[in-house]
């Protein structure tokens, strides 16, 4: 059975991670799995068995999404056991403890559904943060956080709502550039924009907050985005959602906190080294929403030493065990490292093929695997498609960007998604032109041979959906510029409509007006690495 065949099991356990407990299950007998917690849940559990830092969670398997959902009274039970395990209770006013809720399929659907940081504050409740941090900034930064987040997930107030009162008190700074009275007047003026729009005020009991943010995360499984998402990779809706809710750790605790993304393995080339994108004093949401363009692994490393050779460690454990290159967040909160997720990482084609062979020579899977997952690769899929100049003489940029996933994209701009539908649909090569790499631009990715971003991360949900569709993707252009009324963008030095031709090197990370003239080659040593496999295998036989 293939993973894209998951039984979904009706029971609907109730399971918990790091909690010290004698089984993960509290209310059932089924096995921990990912069909039955999620991927996601379930790596967090083999993460904790690793002894790896994982904050502690409870899970509502994925049993409760085709039931329907769960009440307070089905996970008051795994609330209990992290309560006991944190020292920390939900709506204590002088130990709140604070929860993240996210989903989690058993198949990985990176971006798809919802996520809710912060659960748990209120008025009541933020003394208590203060006192447990000493951090007036961070406590005011949560809170806005969760007004926004829980008014555009669960009551539908507009996101662009709150973004207009920081653009009305702010301007065009930097949030990061804000001190606590200005975030803590920010948060004033959100839970007024969402009594205004959602007719009723910010809910102050954290139950209530929990309750709603779990009923929210599972509703998310029949989004568009969602749904869109499984019919182009073959799920079914039948596999369900579960819901992790953890404790808070906060990467926006300081200069040193922030957030990271990462894998264990370069996921275009395959090259043996972490390739990570990293935000000081951020969240997670900030890497991978699309939204903010991000620091490098050098970055990191120069700052916090320690958490960056904690994290070289983790991956170096989770690769051995998991005998996969890992897709994987974290966070680090004074620096400390903790690990929020890992899964198996979305690859090029040449990238699966340098993986597995390189896991082969290093003894951690078998050559029966490493041909399991090389088998359906071919000399064409293993084809690099390069920029060359024209007579010798050198290309000019426009401009350059991070590399999300290599190749050579040319074709006709494209703002959206009906345009690059119709003129997909016409015959013509489009290449996808975005302010931020959102999820939620899944279908127009489908219709486009690349996409380009003015903002984003290499590692963004959106940037890891056009590697998995094999779409070219440059993100974080800062030499790109929307023009909304005028229907154009400015790359550089030019400006361009659509329907305009550009070229994206996505192996070199630069922007070429017009159609630039390409050639293709197979990296031989890869080739010959491949056939050797193959032909020992067949001596085999």
């Amino acid at each position: 059975m293939s993973a894209h065949e998951v039984v979904k099991s009706p029971a609907r356990d109730l399971f918990v991670v790091g909690c010290g407990l004698a089984s993960p299950n509290l209310t059932g007998d089924s096995t921990p799995s990912a069909s039955t917690m999620g991927n996601k849940a379930y790596n967090l559990l083999r993460m904790a068995e690793l002894q790896l830092p994982v904050p502690p969670a409870f899970v509502l398997g994925t049993g409760y999404c085709t039931a329907g959902g769960a009440e307070a009274t089905d996970w008051l039970p795994g609330l209990r056991a992290l309560e006991a395990q944190t020292g920390l209770i939900l709506g204590d006013a002088r130990r709140p403890l604070l929860l993240s809720v996210r989903s989690g399929a058993p198949v990985s659907m990176p971006g798809m559904m919802e996520t809710l940081l912060n659960v748990g504050l209120c008025d009541a409740t933020v003394p208590g943060l203060l006192r447990q941090t000493g951090n007036p900034r961070l406590v005011w930064d949560a809170y806005r956080r969760l007004v926004a987040t829980y008014g555009e997930v669960v009551a539908g107030v507009a996101a662009d709502l709150f973004e207009a009162e920081d653009r009305i008190l702010f301007d065009h700074r930097d949030e990061h550039d804000l001190d606590f009275a200005e975030l803590r007047q920010l948060t004033q003026r959100y839970l007024a924009v969402f009594e205004a729009h959602a007719g009723r005020p910010f809910p102050q009991d954290p139950i209530e907050q929990l309750n709603d943010a779990i009923a929210a995360v599972f509703a998310s499984w029949q989004s568009a985005k969602a749904c869109e998402y499984r019919r182009l990779n073959h799920l079914s809706d039948e596999i369900g959602t579960a819901v992790t809710v953890q404790a808070m750790v906060f990467g926006n605790a300081g200069g040193l906190s922030g957030a990271g993304v990462g894998f264990t393995r370069d996921p275009a080339s395959g090259a043996p080294q972490l390739w990570v994108d990293f935000l000081f004093n951020a969240q997670g949401e900030d890497v991978v929403s699309g939204r903010r363009s991000a620091h490098g692994h050098e970055t990191l490393a120069s700052v916090m030493p320690d958490a960056w050779e904690a994290l070289q460690r983790a991956t170096r454990t989770l690769e051995h065990a998991l005998g996969d290159m890992q897709d994987f967040e974290f966070t680090v909160q004074d620096g400390r490292l903790f690990m929020l997720q890992t899964r198996s990482g979305k690859r090029t084609p040449q990238a699966a093929a340098r993986i597995a062979l390189d896991l082969l020579d290093e003894g951690v899977i078998t050559p029966a695997v490493a041909r399991e997952r090389t088998d359906a690769l071919s000399e064409a899929d293993l084809t690099l498609v390069e920029v060359v100049s024209e007579d010798g003489r050198s290309l000019s940029p426009l401009a350059r960007a991070a590399t999300a996933c290599s190749g050579v994209a040319i074709g006709e701009i494209a703002f959206g998604e009906a345009r690059a539908r119709e003129r997909h649909a016409a015959g013509k090569t489009v290449v996808l032109l975005r302010r931020d790499a959102e999820t939620s631009d899944i279908a127009a990715l489908e219709a486009a041979a690349g996409l380009l971003t003015e903002r984003g991360a290499r590692t963004s949900h959106a940037a890891v959906v056009a590697r998995q569709l094999g779409k070219v993707c440059l993100v974080g252009c800062a030499e790109m510029q929307f023009d909304d009324a005028g229907r154009s963008v400015t790359i550089g030095p030019d400006t361009f409509q659509e329907g305009d031709v550009i070229t994206l090197d996505g192996n070199a990370g630069v922007i070429y007006r017009g159609a630039v003239r390409t050639v293709a080659r197979i990296p031989e040593g890869l080739l010959q690495r491949l056939m050797a496999l193959r032909a020992t295998a067949t001596s085999l036989q």
